[in-house]
């Protein structure tokens, strides 16, 4: 089988994201990138790193020399499409390429470490989050001596503040900048803080210079990234900078530069976040709020620290401090002693609280977590099934209901690049995150264009498009009815 045709099996969700560029080097690397924009962006760190020693990167994994996959744990359902992929890449060195040396990096190192090199004898190299540094080293070791080697530390310090990473799947307008790692929450259904490692922040200013470059280099719009992004805390020169000022700061950088984040909590979304949202024109007006639950019990055995009530004030505070915003979410179905009533309860909210878009899915164990050690994971599979797909219909009605309600607004719309639908036709989002197509014109991928919309489906706008702009031009008459 191909190594590229075989991706053509996975679903879009958990299909990986490949090198987009070739680069020289004595020696070729083909990376694979599964799960969150924080593991695209460690990808960004790792060829970087790689490249100042030497390697090149590949989009053939053919012609590699090494493969990596970076990799997710978040879900079972992610890690089994990763062995699948080592299962392939394993049986094309056997045949082809006995030379070839094949790594695991990221949030299944840790984890499944012992069943990948010495159960299973499916890669060469196993690299946690914090070790990117030591790859050279360790690609080294297994080239000379032909045995498995192994860096998993994790760090309270690494940050990678000092790496500028190669933005090899960047589509030249768009770029993700990570100002922290690690996570501190230690929610009962998740394997990140084991996985990651605890939270530490990275330098002000060192976020404050990758982004100004970003804008040096042309890039329209940032999305600063961290497993908790708003719990950013760092102290400079005896103050401490939080989250808010930290955001306020990046959007001063240039008029012309729109900033998103991701992945905030809820208990951290405070109302100095959501006044810079009001006062920045460029922070953009969408957060992304997983609730995960919609009943406080639930919420309780998952250990989120709010009920069902203090999440609707905080969504009624923001609609009232940010009109206009966006919002999306994440939601489990079939967590540990969910009831009927308690599956009701997640619905219920879905129709109150009306998310633009939600990320929606069963719920898996995983082990070494809260929830694996104290809890049954007793919901019957045909049980969870069922009532994911009762969340989904019902989020895609709503999406929907939401989109028509945007048909005969002008938006101020980012071009990302074309469509996949057409190249006659470009796509890019909105500030509230939406997704827009429209006709191509003379338009580019980095102009801020208004467009009128005209037609919607659940998940993208359609629109014709006015003319260019600029963002500063466009804060002041956006969204408007025409």
């Amino acid at each position: 089988m191909n190594l590229i045709q075989d991706l053509e099996i996975l679903d879009d969700l958990d299909a990986p994201k490949l090198t987009a560029e070739e680069a020289e080097g004595a020696r070729k690397v083909y990376i694979e990138t599964y799960g969150c924009q924080m593991n695209v962006s460690d990808s960004e760190i790792v060829a970087a790193i790689l490249r100042a020693h030497g390697y090149g990167l590949t989009r053939d994994p053919e012609q590699a020399d090494v493969v990596l996959l970076n990799t997710c744990a978040i879900r079972e359902n992610a890690e089994q499409k990763v062995r699948h992929r080592l299962d392939i890449f394993r049986a094309h060195k056997r045949k082809q390429r006995p030379g070839l040396r094949i790594g695991v990096l990221g949030c299944m190192a840790e984890r499944l470490r012992h069943k990948l090199l010495e159960e299973e004898q499916l890669v060469d190299l196993v690299v946690g989050p914090d070790a990117y540094r030591d790859l050279p080293r360790l690609l080294e070791e297994a080239e000379t001596t032909g045995q498995a080697a192994v860096n998993v530390q994790l760090s309270r310090e690494e940050t990678y503040a000092d790496i500028a990473p190669v933005r090899y799947d960047s589509n030249g307008v768009t770029a993700y900048v990570s100002i922290m790692r690690g996570c501190d929450n230690m929610c009962a259904f998740c394997v990140v803080p084991f996985t990651r490692g605890r939270e530490r922040s990275r330098p002000v200013q060192s976020i404050l210079d990758e982004c100004a470059r970003l804008v040096e280099e042309g890039y329209r719009e940032v999305t600063v990234l961290g497993q908790n992004v708003n719990s950013y805390r760092y102290t400079e020169n005896g103050t401490v900078v939080t989250f808010p000022e930290l955001l306020y700061r990046v959007s001063l950088i240039s008029p012309e530069l729109r900033v998103r984040y991701s992945t905030s909590h809820p208990k951290d979304c405070s109302d100095e976040l959501l006044h810079v949202h009001r006062e920045r024109h460029n922070v953009c007006n969408y957060i992304h709020l997983p609730v995960q639950h919609g009943n406080t019990d639930v919420l309780r055995r998952m250990r989120r620290t709010y009920t069902r009530e203090q999440y609707l004030a905080l969504v009624e505070r923001a609609r009232r401090i940010v009109p206009g915003i966006s919002l999306s979410t994440d939601i489990i179905a079939g967590f540990c002693g969910e009831t009927e009533e308690e599956h009701r309860d997640t619905l219920s909210l879905l129709e109150e609280v009306r998310f633009d878009h939600a990320y929606m899915f069963m719920y898996s164990e995983r082990p070494g977590t809260y929830a694996a050690r104290k809890y049954k994971d007793d919901v019957p599979l045909e049980v969870k099934k069922r009532r994911l797909q009762e969340i989904i219909e019902l989020q895609t009605r709503i999406s929907l209901e939401n989109n028509r309600k945007e048909i005969g607004r002008v938006h101020t719309v980012l071009v990302e690049g074309p469509s996949k639908r057409s190249p006659e036709q470009l796509c890019g989002r909105t500030d509230t995150n939406k997704m827009v197509v429209f006709d191509r014109h003379d338009f580019r991928p980095g102009d801020y264009v208004r467009v009128r919309i005209t037609d919607c489906t659940s998940a993208t706008l359609f629109g014709e498009p006015l003319g260019r702009t600029t963002l500063a031009e466009s804060a002041h008459t956006e969204p408007a009815l025409i």
